[in-house]
């Protein structure tokens, strides 16, 4: 079992080494055994299975990982944009998470049998990431106060859900309505 304590700096390399090379395996839509995910990081099935006791543990992490990098992106966003813009360029990087999300779907489809928590902290994640960005439009009055992260995470979800062709089109129309009608009912709509 993994320890709690942390790592050494070489046992640190190794196991974002493994992160890494779980990442691009799963991207790249390979299957990914854990054999060729030690051999894409330099290192031995042993050194994986020290710091991940199975492979669905790598692909949570892999997960998380992406989904931390995602939520960490509103403070950045609202240091560069307008709230309103902040938060429309949040949503498409939504549906590019979705997007990495299906490429990595038979890696997660593993973990979803389990009762691994990994989906519900992720959806919580990014309704608290949306929450900030709809009070920081709100705060300006240029988005609308009576809408949770959540409900904009579900109405989105919907359509980055579908396996139908052309689904990323789609999930970005979706997004300019999601974004007009965040918009629409503003304290400065349209001033």
């Amino acid at each position: 079992m993994p320890s709690s304590r942390p790592l050494r700096a070489d046992a640190r390399r190794n196991r974002d080494a493994l992160v890494v090379a779980a990442r691009e395996a799963f991207l790249a839509g390979d299957a990914a055994h854990v054999e060729d995910i030690a051999r894409r990081a330099g290192v031995a099935v042993g050194t994986l299975y020290r710091h991940f006791e199975t492979r669905e543990a790598l692909v949570e992490e892999v997960y998380r990982q992406e989904v931390a990098e995602l939520c960490q992106t509103p403070a950045r966003l609202l240091a560069q944009h307008a709230p309103d813009e902040a938060l429309r360029t949040f949503l498409l990087l939504l549906v590019e998470h979705a997007a990495v999300g299906r490429g990595m779907g038979e890696a997660l489809e593993s973990i979803m049998a389990t009762d691994s928590p990994v989906f519900d902290d992720a959806r919580v994640e990014m309704a608290r990431a949306l929450d900030e960005l709809l009070a920081a439009g709100v705060a300006a009055g240029l988005v609308r106060d009576d809408v949770e992260g959540r409900v904009v995470l579900r109405a989105l979800g919907g359509i980055c859900g579908m396996r139908a062709k052309g689904w990323k089109d789609d999930a970005i129309q979706v997004v300019t309505l999601l974004y007009d009608g965040l918009r629409y009912g503003a304290a400065n709509h349209g001033k």
